[in-house]
């Protein structure tokens, strides 16, 4: 009789707790290798696609496609051993890699094997067994959503009944109870789930506030309600940035981005004003200023707006800063960022501009403590030099943490930055 190993939805890392089935890969009663690619999931932060740490035969598949599983829920069955195993050396105890990102080996693409003729009592046998669901902490619940869910509505996960297998308690469980009128009010300030939908005209069109949508959402609420954020603004005259710009392209090579030399703006203004690369620790009380610059910035896709992290952005050159903006920005918009990429930022740049828009007043990009905004740069009437002429005008808009520093502060980034922009020369006696 062959073992039956479960394989449930692993830890995708960087505080991922849920994730949607968008493809199988596999079918029951296919054969598998170690570390091959058995579903694409969305989360939502990346697509993934996620390996299998055993090689058998599948036995069961849990949820259909477009249905969302927290991690830990289970994903499929595997009976493994001499007699299912695809090859000889096939281990029983899977590959041992840490299932974190994109999973352990994508260097191979997906790969279907039928079970060969004579071996359909052993997934027959298999798929008899019951599978077994083992609970986290002293209820039957295994996604952390679900007990957040309970948790700001005050439901006790102990008195309810779940629907899952093995009595596994599940979100729709949490809302059930959520609707009954004996449930607890919920918190202040907390979403109202299981409350009667709002009203709407007919017609209306109801987008469902999940996935990469849904996160957004709850991060740009917590900064909300978290950070204590202030804006401050100014007009500066690009013209000289932008015949920079022109002047280093013209000599060949690779072509400097006007977001690059920004960026560079921003790391050397940073490193005057260390203030606002940093963070606060609500746990310990403390504003934590960081060392290295992990610089943000916006990338509209059409999943929604997603902000790619440039690592040690202040040890890199225009021409670097250029190519790395280049590499992320095409891997958020074919969907294959990983969520590494999109975490650990310190500070993030949104240039708005490319929408034509002049101005904006940026949120804070939580746990960061600020974000400098760049509107459309536009030729405009400018005094220049004592008199009126036409000039390449842009507005920078800095919102801070009024926590990490005063006004001054802020102030001075922001004039620092400014002063760049309109003489680059700035930036080169600063370096």
């Amino acid at each position: 009789m062959p073992q039956v190993l479960e394989f449930k939805l692993p830890d995708l890392g960087e505080g991922l707790t849920e994730a949607e089935i968008v493809r199988w890969l596999v079918a029951v009663g296919d054969v598998v290798e170690v570390d091959q690619p058995v579903v694409e999931v969305e989360t939502a932060k990346a697509m993934v696609e996620v390996p299998c740490p055993y090689g058998g035969v599948v036995t069961a598949r849990f949820g259909e496609e477009g249905t969302e599983l927290p991690v830990g829920a289970p994903l499929i069955t595997v009976a493994v051993g001499s007699n299912t195993a695809p090859e000889p050396d096939t281990e029983v105890s899977g590959s041992g890699n840490v299932l974190v990102g994109y999973g352990t080996d994508h260097s191979r693409p997906a790969r279907r094997k039928r079970v060969r003729p004579g071996a359909a009592a052993v997934v027959a046998a298999a798929t008899s067994a019951p599978v077994t669901v083992t609970a986290a902490g002293p209820v039957p619940v295994i996604s952390p959503l679900v007990r957040k869910l309970a948790r700001d509505h005050g439901v006790d996960l102990r008195a309810l009944r779940g629907s899952g297998p093995e009595g596994l308690i599940l979100r729709a469980d949490v809302e059930a109870a959520l609707r009954e009128p004996a449930a607890a009010a919920p918190a202040v300030g907390a979403p109202v789930v299981g409350a009667p939908a709002v009203a709407a005209p007919e017609g209306a069109t109801r987008v469902p506030l999940k996935g990469l949508r849904g996160v957004v959402a709850e991060k740009l609420s917590r900064s909300r309600r978290e950070i204590p954020d202030a804006t401050c603004w100014v007009d500066a005259d690009a013209t000289e940035l932008m015949a920079a710009r022109a002047a280093m392209n013209a000599v060949g090579g690779p072509k400097i981005s006007v977001l690059a030399l920004l960026a560079r703006i921003c790391t050397a203004a940073l490193a005057r004003f260390p203030e606002l690369n940093s963070t606060v620790d609500l746990v310990a009380n403390e504003i934590v200023r960081l060392p290295a610059v992990h610089l943000g910035f916006a990338a509209q896709t059409e999943r929604g707006l997603m902000v790619p992290v440039v690592r040690d952005a202040q040890a890199r050159n225009p021409e670097s800063l250029s190519a790395e903006f280049a590499r992320l920005t095409e891997l958020a918009r074919t969907g294959k960022l990983a969520p590494a990429d999109l975490t650990g930022g310190t500070f993030t740049l949104n240039n708005y501009g490319v929408f034509g828009v002049d101005g904006s007043t940026p949120i804070i990009n939580h746990p960061e403590a600020a974000m400098l905004g760049v509107g459309r740069i536009v030729a405009k009437p400018w005094v220049h030099q004592g008199e009126l002429a036409v000039r390449q005008v842009v507005q920078l808009s800095l919102t801070f943490d009024h926590r990490v520093c005063d006004g001054g502060t802020a102030g001075g980034f922001l004039r620092y930055v400014a002063d760049c922009v309109e003489s680059p020369a700035v930036l080169l006696r600063s370096l």
